[in-house]
């Protein structure tokens, strides 16, 4: 079997996918990647195969960022759409559409932010999965705001209309499906014991559990300034979110210097030039952090709320402290809360104090981390990058 994964050039939704192809590789299938092919290079194993499509837009999709990530609410979701989605999508059909020629892939795995995968799946012929690499659009995020939704159905509507072509299980053609959800089968990398087990869900969705894979070799880090006499909490805004934490990083240093007499430690993950000096006692400050690697020495994660680091992190059983900055991170982190897994701060306006009280509810309070234990168990049960590829088998 052959199998072509399509994906954007950002890392949370390129790494489910290489576990899941890794698992599939080692099954005997063959595998490849489309998608931005500078960008992938680095977030890929060196021996994956890649065929570029959209290699501009990977660049400027980036750059994007800079714009992107000052905006929150409706402006960051109008952002998002019309000036990442959107155009990712018409710039990579073309690659795209050449890869799946070239390939001959039998199943088509598209990440939710890859539409150009769905659309030319569909104009092809080729049966295609969804690689839900973030559970809140399948929460129904826009229940409650119709124009909101009206407004995104629109931008999808939009978008079909401009690539025609194909027709469902169903013979529908023309605007009448939706490219973020396969009627096929849709890989959540989450389970319902974080998403919420009173959702209903179609029969395609798939509960696989976070799936990881392996991760390019980053810069080395000091494992021996890790103190075994202390509390040890990871404070992360995730790769794309530093540059936007002068105020949040601010509090983390306040609430650092109130956690000293609770022999608490902080790992920052944060841009040297944003936080300043000197550091409390207490803080390791560090750029960047093999955060799958780290995590088993710690205590507890201070996050942005991101998928990817939510399910690492209730993976390995800790609690969390949620900051959510824009996006689908106040959904995720509202799940945590909900789970009884974690506590919420305020990113933009967040003190020293708040932060402090929150670490120290989810470092001495035992709901928490029971909470986060069970949902652990849920992923180890839902079996991960294996149960992914055995759906995916069942395909063909």
């Amino acid at each position: 079997m052959k199998v072509l994964f399509v994906v954007p050039p950002l890392a949370g939704h390129v790494n489910p996918t290489v576990a899941v192809g890794s698992e599939l590789a080692a099954r005997g299938h063959e595998v490849a990647w489309t998608g931005p092919a500078e960008v992938l290079a680095g977030l890929l194993p060196g021996h994956a195969r890649v065929l570029p499509a959209g290699d501009r837009a990977g660049s400027s999709y980036v750059e994007l960022h800079e714009r992107w990530r000052d905006l929150r609410g409706v402006g960051a979701l109008r952002f998002l759409w019309e000036e990442a989605l959107v155009p990712l999508a018409r710039a990579m059909v073309p690659g795209v559409t050449e890869a799946v020629r070239a390939f001959r892939p039998d199943v088509l795995v598209a990440d939710q932010q890859a539409l150009a995968g769905p659309l030319v799946a569909r104009r092809l012929g080729v049966p295609w999965v969804t690689s839900a690499s973030t559970s809140a659009e399948l929460t129904g995020p826009f229940a409650g705001f119709p124009k909101v939704a009206e407004w995104v159905a629109g931008q999808i509507a939009g978008l079909l209309a401009e690539f025609p072509g194909g027709s469902g299980p169903g013979g529908e053609k023309g605007t009448d499906w939706d490219p973020r959800f396969s009627e096929r089968l849709v890989l959540v990398f989450s389970t319902p014991e974080l998403v919420g087990r009173e959702r209903q869900f179609p029969a395609q969705y798939a509960f696989v559990g976070p799936a990881f894979g392996s991760r390019p070799a980053g810069p080395g880090f000091p494992w021996r300034e890790l103190d075994p006499d202390r509390r040890r909490v990871l404070v992360s805004l995730g790769t794309l979110n530093g540059a936007a934490g002068g105020r949040f990083y601010a509090a983390v240093l306040g609430a650092a210097e109130r956690l000293a007499a609770d022999r608490v430690q902080l790992v920052l993950a944060a841009p040297a030039a944003l936080v300043g000096s000197p550091l409390p006692e207490g803080v390791l400050l560090r750029e960047t952090v093999p955060q799958l690697e780290l995590l088993p020495h710690l205590d507890a994660v201070v996050s942005h709320g991101g998928h990817n680091t939510v399910c690492e992190t209730l993976a390995h059983g800790l609690p969390l402290v949620l900051a959510p900055i824009r996006d689908d991170q106040p959904i995720v982190a509202q799940q945590v809360v909900d789970a009884g897994a974690g506590v919420r701060v305020r990113f933009g306006r967040t003190r020293a104090e708040e932060l402090r009280d929150a670490l120290t509810a989810v470092l001495d309070e035992p709901g928490p981390r029971r909470a986060a234990r069970r949902i652990q168990a849920s992923f180890a049960a839902a079996g991960g990058a294996a149960a992914a590829a055995d759906h995916v088998e069942k395909l063909t």
